[in-house]
């Protein structure tokens, strides 16, 4: 989209940067109340990660496997009251290490913060949550095939001020379409995405729109989920439709609906137990990236999966041991092939936070 003045075009980014510019040249000037709140700003790092060892047995191949699956080590603080950042790196990764998160953030007023870096774009739910507090060992479909994708750019936040026990959050961003390991490259079109959640009491309800160009079709995605936490349960259920462009490849569509029940117990240092259970699926996918022959081929195909599950805790402040053991089993389409690690397996892990 562009717009048209007499001697030039003006377009989406621009347009973006130039209210971003505005925006920051709004920030008050320091007084001397802000210099009293920078006098309490605590300006040392907090180092924390999350450690995550796994077996897993896949029972239609009859084959297993152990891995470090996370290691992860974040690096957080301040420099001053409204300005912060985040470091996150995941040292093992299935043996590989990876620059995760490099971000800096402004609070420009009350409620309203710029961030630039690399993060995770502001699209999807269950996407968001990290090796440290994920439900079960394997993530869904939609938040690893569908919706994984972080991004070097820059996002405006706002959230709104409501009545008590209610909150309303909106984000948007433009970022490089390229992969993150790659910042050098020049591109003509960005990335866009975008979310809006809305939390009253123990209900929670968010939506947005993701449109991103990882070759060269461009993809448009829309979700919903919605999260109620009533007591020792927590239910969830989330929905993708992914469009795209040039009728490249067929819309694809992903969902997930899971429960959880926890309770205190105890059993040795363990004093937390809960059990889970997952339905989760999605038609056939692309990642939208072309092959040798310059086609959108499907990297994924169609299928659904039963998750059932148990995870024994130990949870002290800021620390915390997870025992898990999960069991998966997956329906496909008649005459489909199956490749090693993606029928039905049984997974065990132990997760350290700290």
């Amino acid at each position: 989209m562009t717009l048209r003045s007499a001697n030039h075009r003006i377009t989406v980014p621009q347009l973006w940067l130039a209210g971003l510019l505005i925006l920051l040249m709004a920030v008050p000037a320091t007084s001397r109340a802000d210099e009293a709140e920078a006098a309490k700003v605590n300006y040392i790092p907090q180092i924390h990660g999350a450690l995550r060892t796994r077996y897993e047995m896949d029972i239609d191949a009859k084959s297993s496997r152990f891995q470090v699956r996370n290691a992860r080590v974040t690096l957080a603080g301040q420099v001053a009251p409204s300005i912060d950042y985040f470091v996150q790196t995941d040292l093992c990764d299935r043996g590989k290490m990876k620059i995760l998160d490099a971000w800096g953030r402004i609070g420009i007023t009350r409620g309203l913060a710029f961030q630039a870096g690399q993060f995770r774009l502001p699209f999807g739910t269950d996407c968001f949550r990290g090796p440290a507090n994920y439900v079960f060992a394997n993530r869904s479909f939609i938040g690893k095939q569908m919706c994984n994708v972080r991004g070097v750019g820059a996002k405006l936040a706002y959230t709104l001020p409501l009545a008590q026990g209610q909150s309303l959050s909106l984000e948007g961003g433009a970022f490089n379409p390229t992969a993150m390991a790659d910042h050098e490259v020049w591109v003509k079109e960005l990335s866009y995405a975008a979310k809006v959640a809305y939390s009253i009491d123990n209900v929670k309800i968010a939506t947005g729109m993701q449109s991103i160009t990882p070759d060269s079709v461009r993809t448009n995605l829309w979700g919903a989920s919605v999260t109620w936490t009533p007591g020792r349960w927590t239910l969830e259920g989330e929905y993708m439709h992914k469009h795209y462009t040039r009728k490249a490849h067929r819309a694809a569509q992903g969902w997930v609906v899971w429960a959880d029940y926890a309770l205190p117990v105890k059993a040795g240092v363990f004093n937390r137990a809960s059990f889970q259970a997952r339905w989760d699926g999605m038609t056939p996918h692309s990642d939208a990236r072309r092959d040798s022959d310059g086609l959108l081929s499907t990297t994924h195909q169609a299928r659904n999966r039963i998750t059932a599950g148990a995870t024994l805790t130990y949870a002290y402040k800021a620390v915390r041991c997870d025992i898990r053991l999960d069991y998966e089993k997956y329906f496909y389409h008649s005459g489909a092939t199956v490749a090693a690690g993606d029928g039905d397996k049984i997974c065990a892990e132990m997760v350290i936070r700290f």
